[in-house]
């Protein structure tokens, strides 16, 4: 069922209202009537579900232009049509001042009933169809916002599932960089601590066999049985160690890096007095790092320097630094430490930071080969990196990324 098509007619006059009320009574309108200007804007206050008004010009107070501009002046009410009725036909000046506070149109008394059937007919059906435009206008608005949200909220749903990706890319990369350590400790497992194991098996069934054995026979076996069992035991430890800076926590606090290295250089003493090392430090910038880590990483470093060192060369040390120009790695500071030792072949570059990867024989050069992989280990929980650079014969160069500032 339609609703009924509400018209407001404002007149000053009784049987002016009652005479159009009569003309358009039979086209199932409803109508509201109003004895003059605040008498309408009051009508309009209490209701704006109005399809047309029709208003007399001519009324005492406030006339029938006033009251349109009052009534234009509200938001909500500026699309509903104003006719004027007027006695005066042949006014221009009036007729001019209706159209400019927003008439639509004039009826001119007295009343043609069939041109007001019209008029009125025409208007609403415009007003109607523009109605029903605006609420279409409002409907695709309010289609348009709740699509444009949507729009952002799978936007942010996909945002969301690339952050996951990213993060289950970094998951899988630790995770094939913890299974690749985890074959490094079955290898040592299955060959470094059974080598060990096998000697002291061998010089344990020696010593039994030979029962009647020398003194110095004994002796030698019992030495080379603690020679394994203190091998196995620096295996164990380094295992240890390197799962120990697996786990470590991260509390930074800004140090010097130049107290740090002497630190380092001062647990060191002996075997750079032993191997007259000469140390040479540039000044080095304050950072957050963690203290203890970043010393091990100089400590190992400067450990290696004096342990490849070449030989009839004394052995030297350089440490300095320069913070990056590079636009990929803004805010990041490289350490250097340069050593004049054997060097290293670049095909064997990256395989040097695996855990356990020795490039000499235990018996050629002492160690586990672990020292390299907890540097790395320790730059990654910096957020930073650790590189070399190298030629066999000329040294080789250890770069240490560390940044300006942690997260």
């Amino acid at each position: 069922m339609n609703k009924a098509v509400k018209i407001l007619i404002v007149d000053d006059r009784p049987d002016n209202l009652l005479s159009i009320e009569t003309i358009l009574e039979k086209e199932n309108y409803h109508i509201v009537k109003a004895s003059s200007g605040r008498a309408a804007l009051k009508a309009l206050l209490q209701d704006i579900d109005f399809s047309l008004i029709l208003m007399d010009v001519q009324m005492p107070d406030m006339n029938g232009f006033e009251t349109a501009a009052l009534i234009y002046q509200r938001e909500k009410l500026k699309n509903i049509p104003i006719i004027f009725i007027t006695a005066h036909s042949h006014e221009e000046e009036a007729i001019y001042k209706g159209y400019n506070v927003g008439a639509v149109d004039f009826i001119h008394k007295p009343l043609n009933p069939q041109l007001l059937k019209i008029k009125v007919g025409l208007f609403v059906e415009l007003y109607q169809k523009t109605h029903s435009l605006l609420e279409q206008e409002k409907s695709l608005l309010q289609a348009n916002a709740l699509l444009q949200k949507e729009i952002e909220e799978r936007e942010a749903s996909e945002i969301k599932v690339l952050e996951l990706n990213r993060q289950l890319y970094r998951s899988n990369v630790h995770l094939k960089k913890v299974n690749e350590e985890l074959d490094r400790f079955a290898y040592v497992a299955s060959h470094d601590l059974q080598e060990p194991l096998r000697k002291i098996r061998v010089f344990t069934d020696l010593i039994s066999n030979k029962s009647n054995g020398t003194p110095q026979e004994l002796d030698r076996y019992i030495s080379k049985i603690g020679e394994a069992a203190q091998r196995m035991q620096q295996l164990v430890d380094d295992l240890l160690r390197f799962s120990r800076h697996s786990t470590q926590g991260r509390d930074y606090v800004n140090a010097d890096l130049n107290e740090i290295v002497k630190e380092a250089v001062s647990e060191l003493e002996i075997a750079i007095q032993n191997n007259q090392v000469s140390i040479q430090v540039d000044p080095l910038p304050c950072i957050p790092v963690i203290p203890t880590m970043i010393r091990q990483v100089f400590n190992n470093l400067i450990s290696n320097a004096i342990k490849f060192r070449k030989k009839n060369v004394m052995p030297v040390v350089h440490i300095y630094a320069r913070k990056t120009k590079d636009v990929e790695t803004p805010g990041m500071y490289q350490i250097f430490v340069a050593d004049n030792g054997i060097g290293i072949d670049n095909r064997y570059l990256e395989d040097i930071f695996a855990v356990f990867k020795r490039l000499h024989s235990y018996q050629e050069i002492e160690g586990t080969g672990i020292g390299l992989s907890i540097c790395k280990k320790i730059m990654e929980h910096h957020n930073g990196t650790i590189t070399a650079t190298s030629e066999v014969d000329h040294g080789t160069t250890f770069i240490i990324g560390i940044p300006e500032k942690q997260s």
